[in-house]
């Protein structure tokens, strides 16, 4: 556990004399002219995020609020969506593990370094549903359940909002550490389309030897148009295909079957997806006006596995004479429709929307085996499933009051939710989990190697709903002085209600300077996944391979352990910030301490040789080691963010935009779950790992300066981000290994060839930065080149080119 004020004091400093540097700078910047309205326009952009008053901008909010342009999220090589805003927001961060089963292809985003299922994602201002998988192994973000971002196409959207403040009591459950809004495009006109290949070309160096690898190819097309529907409607329609190749950067595997070979692939995993949305507008006569969207989305991925050598007891040489390396291989079905009306009922600005969601997770284990069946074992599997649903109904009203206030009308906001969700499990195929008949051999691990099928005992479909009720008020006390208050109230059918609250105010003391601040209370309910997972896998611990048992807290053997039923996780946020616009200059500083109660997370691996009786707990169920879900992890989180922004226009040079983000954060876990168990000794639930993992897992420091320059039909963009050290703690000190700190460069050029036709080409991490390499000695079978843990990733230079069309 690292000293927080060390952590902080460089990282403070440097983000200090930037924003000095920016402040004193700025005059002169403003003197070289006056700002005009597009400029205005340009920097105040309109948000509904965080508020649900009307017109108000980014700068005007009493939260800081990011605003992420569907452009500035297409000027990059990358094509997917999580990763292109990862490296927009520097709260955000979004890394790519990969060994590590269904996780490798479901990858999560954290905001301000808290769980993933801390960030409450909507569309269009709805409530978007999770994923059905559940992160159970040694990741970032271990034991959460959440949305998959990229299951968005970037050509669908708009805009993109972060609210980065706690937003329980305006929006309900998970929205501890902010709210992610994606915001579909609305046109009625006019459309475009592109085609973007890239591929990686690097030096990979890792502890045991140096290689050149040219692999990742990735081809993306994207298209979208827009219909009109009669004179105040429209229809856009977008659509996107993407073939993206695996890349490996293991190491060298020094085992004496391997040959000195690479027999590991560590990396991303292969996938194919296409994805299609809609969204949609028409006005229906006095004032109101019906609108929806849908989206569906199919990805094939394939991860792989550790890989099993000719020598290896769990190999069958009849079948694989020089071993063989599993996959992992994942269709995902993703599907969305959302409907609604709005216009003015009784005074009342009126939304009554209707929203489902579903994800549909299809898992097979190929180029594996059962070796309890010997030759004449299956070599792909039908390993089960996993499905999860949501349907919502909203009902929001917002009306303004003239009280008599020199600031302005009241606004005050009310609103019901009811939602029912449902997650299922569903077995795979018998040889996916059985022994078989070699199956009395105990040397021999039954199910398939790579990833065990889920079981009929882990078969469940479960179900439960919440009924929700706010009030939001926002009061303009003055012209300068706005308070807003806001009350939640949350009933569960599963595991009772809860009660939230937030308290807002902003100050501006001229039109260049406001302080703003909140205070409020949160809580995220254990979700359906973390409730009723259950499942037998091939865990990783220590470098061995152990067959794990996964429990519901309520069972009889997780409650012998020490379980409890779960509850739901809360949250105190407080946040103080200010907020600076100088002519075409902008800048926002807003600190924050978020303290967390009873988080949810994933126990330690409680191994059948702690004692015997555990064993005679785990012996019964064909295990060697068991896990459940579990409250009781208490953490603080204190930070700042820091964004300004510049734009220069000048006559000869061309238009220049300059930005500079940094976000410094520093997690403490401040105490641990309590076991119930009666077993005596008692079993450690969570350990230095997990706690370093939630402590040290994300980088405590994360600065991005961008500049971006347009001229005639030429334009460029560089951007370099600065990312902290992040550690990939061990079970002790002598296994920990960590990132090292890093900056990432990246450069784009475009040429307009026409009015309609653009190209660009451009180089990601342009000087092939990677992450410190696993040290050989923690890195016994050659399979972890690099710590996935690392907050960029570790694929190394990627090159790409890209032709546009706009009509």
């Amino acid at each position: 556990m690292r000293n927080t004020l060390q952590r902080a004091a460089a990282p403070a400093l440097f983000a200090t004399v930037s924003t000095l540097a920016l402040l004193t700078a700025a005059p002169v910047f403003a003197q070289t002219a006056e700002p005009t309205a597009d400029d205005a326009a340009q920097v105040d952009d309109i948000v509904v995020t965080g508020t649900r008053v009307q017109n108000r901008s980014r700068l005007d909010t009493l939260a800081p609020v990011d605003v992420v342009t569907a452009q500035a999220l297409q000027t990059r090589g990358t094509t997917e969506f999580a990763t292109a805003l990862a490296q927009a927001v520097p709260s955000l961060t979004f890394q790519r593990p990969s060994a590590n089963d269904g996780t490798d292809s479901i990858r999560p985003i954290t905001l301000r370094g808290l769980s993933p299922d801390q960030t409450l994602v909507l569309v269009n201002g709805t409530r978007r549903h999770a994923s059905a998988l559940v992160n159970v192994n040694g990741v970032v973000g271990r034991g959460s359940a959440a949305v998959d971002l990229n299951t968005i196409p970037t050509g669908a959207l708009d805009r993109v909002e972060v609210l980065r403040d706690g937003a329980s009591a305006q929006y309900g459950s998970d929205a501890i550490a902010g709210v992610v809004n994606l915001r579909l495009k609305e046109a009625s006109s006019g459309g475009g389309a592109s085609v973007t290949y890239g591929q990686y070309f690097t030096t990979v160096k890792t502890a045991r030897g140096e290689r050149d690898e040219q692999d990742g190819g990735t081809v993306t097309a994207s298209a979208w148009q827009g219909f009109s529907l009669g004179d105040d409607g429209f229809l856009t329609l977008s659509a996107e295909y993407l073939n993206r190749e695996s890349t490996n950067r293991s190491d060298y595997d020094p085992r004496a079957a391997a040959n000195g070979a690479i027999t590991a692939r560590f990396g991303d995993p292969d996938v194919e997806q296409w994805t299609v949305f809609a969204n949609a507008g028409k006005g229906l006569g006095n004032g109101w006006e019906a609108y929806g969207w849908a989206g569906y989305q199919d990805r094939d991925s394939e991860g792989a596995a550790f890989p099993r050598l000719s020598d290896n007891a769990n190999n069958v040489a009849a079948i694989y004479p020089n071993g063989f390396l599993p996959k992992v291989a994942i269709n995902s079905k993703d599907a969305s429709l959302a409907g609604g009306l709005r216009g003015e009922l009784a005074g009342w600005n009126t939304d009554v929307s209707v929203t489902y969601g579903r994800n549909a997770l299809d898992f097979r284990t190929e180029d594996s085996l059962n070796a309890t069946y010997g030759a004449a074992s299956p070599t792909s599997f039908d390993s089960g499933s996993l499905i999860y649903d949501q349907l919502v109904l909203g009902a929001d009203f917002s009306r303004e009051f003239e009280v008599g206030l020199s600031g302005g009308p009241l606004n005050f906001a009310w609103g019901l939710e009811q939602r029912w969700e449902n997650y299922k499990i569903e077995a795979g195929q018998p040889e996916s989990y059985n022994r078989g008949p070699l199956g009395a051999n105990a040397a021999l691990t039954g199910g398939a190697q790579g990833f065990v099928g889920f079981q009929p005992s882990n078969a469940v479909d479960v179900d439960r709903d919440n009924f929700a009720a706010y009030a939001d008020v926002e009061i303009p006390l003055t012209d300068k002085l706005r308070v807003e208050g806001a009350v939640r109230f949350e009933d569960y059918s599963d595991f009772g209600d809860t009660q939230t609250g937030k308290l807002s105010a902003r100050y501006d003391f001229t039109p260049s300077f406001a302080l703003r601040g909140s205070v409020s209370t949160g809580f995220r309910a254990p979700s359906l996944q973390q409730s009723y997972f259950t499942s037998t896998a091939s865990v990783i611990q220590n470098g061995a391979v152990v067959e794990t048992g996964t429990f519901p807290a309520t069972s009889a053997v997780a409650a012998a352990l020490g379980a409890r039923p779960l509850k739901a996780e809360t949250s105190t946020n407080y946040s103080l910030g200010a907020v600076i616009r100088l002519g075409r200059f902008d800048l926002t500083v807003d600190a924050y301490k978020i303290d967390i109660e009873d988080q949810i997370v994933l126990s330690e691996l409680i191994n059948r040789s702690f004692s015997p009786q555990v064993a005679s707990l785990l012996d019964p169920q064909g295990i060697q080691a068991a896990r459940f879900f579990l409250n009781g992890v208490s953490t603080s989180t204190e930070g700042v963010d820091i964004v300004g922004r510049y734009r220069l226009p000048t006559d000869t040079l061309g238009d220049f935009d300059f930005t500079l983000a940094a976000n410094i954060n520093d997690v403490s876990v401040n105490s641990l779950p309590t076991s119930s168990s009666v077993l005596n000794p008692v079993p450690t639930l969570f350990a230095r790992q997990r706690i370093l993992t939630i402590e040290d897992g994300t980088p405590d420091t994360k600065v991005s300066a961008a500049a971006d320059w347009s001229r005639d039909k030429w334009g460029a963009t560089v951007r370099a981000t600065y990312y902290g050290d992040v550690l990939q703690a061990g079970s002790v000190p002598a296994n920990d290994y960590s990132t090292g700190a890093k900056t990432v460069v990246d450069l784009e050029g475009r040429f307009q060839l026409t009015e309609r036709v653009g190209v660009a080409i451009g180089v990601d991490n342009v000087f092939d930065e990677y992450p410190d390499f696993v040290p050989g000695t923690l890195n016994s079978n050659g399979v972890l080149g690099f710590p996935y843990y690392s907050p960029f990733g570790f694929n190394g230079r990627y090159g790409y080119a890209r032709v546009s069309l706009k009509w």
